[in-house]
């Protein structure tokens, strides 16, 4: 009988304790979570742990959104008030222009083309004077330009082709100190040709017009003139400088080039927004990505206090540990407990990380305003950031990304203190108790 019952004992499976995550484990880690007066030390830094994965994560949103939003709100201004592509003539001025344009607007794919005087000359008043972009357009080409059509703020272009005006800034006209009705003196160095050389060009013209788009690099430089009036005002002979191109696409401004380059019918050159912002978007790609892996650095190094905090808790806890062993509990369930605890602290930082980037994001403009407003300092002043607003443009791929990147970050920081926790020996750990 003694022998049957010694045999049916060896044959007896070892206990391998709670199934994995069971709620013993989950009330274990919740426990060492809520730490008592002597473990104030490890609280204190859990804590800082969680406001820095927090932190980490809300501003790498916020700036990523923010780099977001200046990169498409540009691009939108840009694109939106400069062609898609440019024509230019080669070996003969543009003085067929008509028939070329209606050719190109027929192109599938082409939603405007317009002919362009541009040149550059000295806007002035009896307050200031400014350096501009002068521009002839005819008006039905304005009116078809949403991004000039639906922002003119006072006046209109009744009239504008048959020399009513000429149409300017909302910045230019405040740096000039003008209004719509008041004259703008515009002065171009290439004027008419005497025997003693070129005298410069001065005309006055009044203002019929002005507009704001809200990208200061266009609204205090670029002033808006009939076509005609700009060829007689630049000595063009009947001719254009170049035509701009719209599209609808303008990622598929290559399949574009193409099929204007044959119906064109004359010899022209080619330039699309991409060569013309090349230096621009580019910068703007360098910044963001470098400011992506600094950011990062916030989260790893939240991530490596959580590492120390558990391992000053392992350290802490090590009789603890020992009694559970004792009790039956497995290295397995050992190294799972201080695994849900450094994953719970990871786990709720990101999360409420996420919840305040967001919430900062749907409100960066009214942030910006009240924090000029206590420091009574311009925040995010135009002149230098060529925009009006702060934008702000979630990619929610970007956002699942960082909160992705934060969470793995919390998990592999507890790997290294669990096992520490899992290989702790249970004589050792009470022999000095």
């Amino acid at each position: 009988m003694t022998a049957l019952t010694d045999s049916a004992a060896e044959n007896r499976p070892e206990p391998t304790g709670a199934p994995p995550f069971s709620g013993f484990e989950w009330m274990m880690s919740l426990r060492y979570l809520r730490a008592r007066r002597k473990e104030g030390f490890i609280s204190v830094i859990a804590g800082f742990s969680f406001l820095g994965i927090m932190l980490g994560v809300a501003t790498l949103i916020i700036v990523m959104s923010v780099m977001n939003g200046f990169r498409v709100e540009l691009q939108s201004k840009i694109l939106g008030f400069n062609g898609h592509i440019v024509v230019t003539p080669i070996e003969k001025p543009l003085t067929d222009f008509d028939a070329v344009t209606q050719r190109i607007a027929g192109t599938p794919g082409v939603t405007l083309a317009l002919p362009i005087v541009e040149g550059q000359a000295l806007a002035s008043s009896p307050f200031n004077a400014s350096g501009v972009l002068v521009r002839g357009v005819r008006a039905a080409d304005l009116l078809r330009l949403p991004t000039i059509a639906h922002n003119i703020k006072e006046g209109s272009l009744d009239g504008f082709d048959q020399g009513q005006g000429v149409m300017v800034g909302a910045r230019l006209a405040e740096q000039l100190g003008l209004r719509v009705g008041d004259s703008l003196t515009l002065i171009s160095p290439r004027g008419t040709v005497t025997v003693v050389g070129t005298t410069p060009r001065i005309k006055t013209y009044p203002i019929a017009a002005v507009f704001e788009i809200g990208m200061s690099e266009v609204d205090s430089n670029f002033v808006f003139m009939p076509l005609t009036e700009a060829q007689a005002y630049f000595n063009r002979n009947a001719d254009v400088t170049a035509i701009e191109i719209y599209i609808a696409d303008p990622d598929k401004v290559d399949d574009a080039l193409t099929a204007i380059d044959a119906r064109a019918g004359r010899p022209i050159a080619t330039t699309d927004w991409r060569q013309r912002n090349v230096t621009f978007f580019t910068a703007l790609e360098v910044e963001r990505n470098v400011m992506f892996l600094i950011l990062m650095m916030i989260i790893l190094v939240a991530a490596l206090n959580i590492v120390s905090g558990l391992i000053m808790l392992v350290k802490d806890k090590g009789p603890d540990i020992a009694i559970l062993r004792t009790m039956g509990a497995t290295r397995g369930s050992v190294m799972r407990i201080f695994l849900i605890t450094g994953t719970a602290i990871g786990a709720v930082g990101t999360l409420a990380g996420f919840v305040l980037g967001v919430v900062v994001c749907w409100r960066i403009e009214e942030i910006r305003q009240f924090l000029s407003w206590v420091t009574a300092t311009p925040l995010f002043p135009p002149e230098l950031y060529f925009l009006s607003r702060l934008p702000a443009k979630m990619n929610p791929g970007e956002v699942a990304s960082v909160v992705a990147m934060s969470l793995v970050l919390s998990v592999v920081a507890t790997l290294y203190p669990s096992w520490r926790a899992a290989r702790l020996d249970p004589v050792e750990a009470l022999r000095y108790e």
